[in-house]
This record gives C-alpha cells, structure tokens and sequence, in this order.
C-alpha cells in the first residue's frame, strides 16, 4: 500500500513539474512571437520616423519600448506607432486594429491560432480602454502603454537591445 502511494506521489510530482516546464516553454515561446513581431516594426520605423518629421528622440523611445521603467511619453510615438501599424496593414481606416491582419501578423511571426487569438484580444482590450482619448496619436500611444504593461505582466516582452541589434546588422 505504502509503495502504491509513493508511486501515485511520484506520477503527480512528475505531471506538476511537466505542467510547469509546459508554461515555461509557452512563455518562452511568447516571448520570441513578441521578439519576432517588433522586429517587424522595426523595419519600417525609419521610413516611418521620416513621414512623420520625428527626432531622434522616437528612436529613443522605440529602443526602450520594452523597458518596463521607461516612461512613454511623447506625442510623436503615438503617431509613428500608427504610421508603422499602416504600413504593416494592421489598421483600418478609422485608425483601429484589423483583427484578422493583426492576428496573421502574429501568426507570421511564429504564433499559433491561441496565442495570435490572444495577443488581438489584449490589442482590443487596450484599445478599448483607450477609446475616449479623440485624438489619434495620443489614444495609440495609450493603447500601446496598455498593451505593453499587459506583456510585462505575463513575463513576455523581448529584449530590446538584441532586437535592435538586429535591425542595424541587416540594415
């Protein structure tokens, strides 16, 4: 009787610590769709700093997007967040996120059916919080502050430095 119960015991030690490696994996896993999705905006943020008429301050700014300590701040965020979000057509034209790109997007970048299902419902959660804000690039700028404290909180942003050493190795 007494090896029956450390048997059992022992299975369910096992499935626990499974359980456990299985949400490190998917965080893992989150972490890099994330890594691979700000990359993509990466590519088009000098085209976007550009049309817009930005400083260098933006750039600033976007290299310290994930930095959970770094205040947003400035207007012009907001705006070349937009400018970025269009060129990658993930917004319609009431300046909102198009939930099939969006979730395509993320599926481009290496997520399944639930975790894009659930990046786009974060998205439109923020963006909903955000929709008393009138002006366009104040109410971006708010949702994406909104979306990135929802990253932080699953443990899911990437590593800034990385990824913008990235973008200026191949560009």
């Amino acid at each position: 009787m007494l090896q029956i119960a450390r048997f059992s015991l022992i299975w369910r030690v096992l499935a626990l610590f499974g359980t456990f490696l299985a949400k490190i994996e998917d965080g893992q896993c989150s972490q890099e769709v994330m890594h691979s999705m700000t990359k993509g905006f990466a590519r088009v943020l000098e085209d976007c700093k550009k049309e817009e008429h930005v400083g260098d301050h933006v750039m600033q700014d976007f290299f310290n997007f994930w930095h959970e300590e770094y205040e947003l701040v400035n207007h012009e965020l907001g705006c070349v967040v937009l400018c970025m979000a269009g060129k990658l057509e993930l917004i319609d034209d009431d300046m909102r996120m198009h939930h099939g790109n969006a979730k395509e997007y993320a599926k481009a970048h290496g997520a399944d059916d639930e975790l894009a299902q659930k990046l786009v419902d974060m998205v439109h959660s923020c963006e909903q919080a955000s929709a008393a804000i009138e002006e366009k690039c104040a109410r971006a700028l708010d949702t994406v502050k909104c979306f990135r404290t929802k990253i932080h909180g699953l443990k899911w942003a990437p590593s800034m430095r990385v990824i913008m050493e990235e973008v200026m190795a191949a560009g």
